[in-house]
């Protein structure tokens, strides 16, 4: 018999993405679950509309976070996570099935991402060779809390890849990209702040233009023409910007006080 399956999208302010979503999920999941943080543009009303079988809602921190809450509240022993910007393809969702036909051998099952930068498809740079374990076992896996890309923590000998890729419609503006940067960027360099680390000259530097180089020339972006130009930039600067905001966590000067000094200077004289 086949293992029943909870697909979890977690998902605020999707509501050009979820129909798509969930009409990619048609004969796989036993339950869909949105898990809300928060939508104020139509997205639960788009939800319920196109078949969702329960709506949970809790208030955002971070991805790892408010996964792991959603994750226990799933009906079945597996769990499919998905985002909203993610669609499986008919091999993929017969793939997953034929994994939940036979007793399944591991913990977690990794899925390929063929990943799409406003709608171009990146066959070059890491983007290409992106994989997120996704398939997992409600009671077994978590994910990570503190990282700037959240990833189930599980030994890698439980989980096994699998072979049709999931779709990743990235990001479709740079509105909706640099929010994104912003707030992983600023996970990070907290996580590294609160772990003890400092700001390198050197680093702050170096990592942008060598992960530019690494992505564009020996990654082969250049391959990708102009998305693969952008992707290589924005991958620059994102190195870039997690060792900028280090900085500013532990050398940022604080307006109050600088006010404050001037106020005094400026009595003194």
């Amino acid at each position: 018999m086949q293992a029943k399956l909870s697909v979890l999208i977690p998902c605020k302010n999707e509501v050009e993405n979820l129909p798509a979503c969930i009409a990619s999920l048609r004969g796989v999941g036993d339950e869909i679950l949105i898990a809300d943080s928060g939508s104020t543009d139509g997205t639960l009303e788009i939800a319920k509309a196109c078949g969702a079988t329960r709506i949970i809602e809790r208030e955002f921190i971070n991805s790892g976070d408010f996964k792991n809450w959603a994750i226990p509240q799933a009906a079945h022993e597996w769990v499919l996570v998905l985002d909203a910007d993610e669609r499986l393809t008919p091999d993929l969702a017969e793939e997953i099935r034929q994994v939940l036909a036979a007793p399944p051998l591991f913990d977690g099952y990794a899925l390929k991402r063929r990943n799409h930068f406003m709608g171009h498809r990146l066959n070059h740079t890491s983007w290409a060779r992106d994989k997120v374990t996704r398939l997992i076992r409600r009671d077994r896996c978590r994910y990570q809390l503190h990282t700037d890309h959240s990833e189930i923590d599980l030994p890698s000998h439980r989980i096994k890849t699998l072979t049709h890729p999931l779709i990743h419609y990235t990001c479709w503006d740079y509105d909706a990209y640099l929010q994104k940067m912003i707030r992983y960027t600023d996970q990070q360099a907290e996580l590294w702040y609160q772990q003890g680390r400092r700001p390198s000259l050197w680093k702050t530097m170096a990592n942008g233009p060598l992960r530019f180089f690494r992505s564009y020339i020996l990654e082969l972006g250049f391959l990708d023409g102009w998305a693969g130009l952008q992707v290589s930039v924005l991958t620059g600067f994102y190195s870039f910007l997690k060792q900028a905001r280090l900085w500013h966590k532990c050398a940022g000067r604080n307006r109050a006080e600088l006010d404050r000094q001037a106020q005094e200077a400026f009595s003194g004289t």
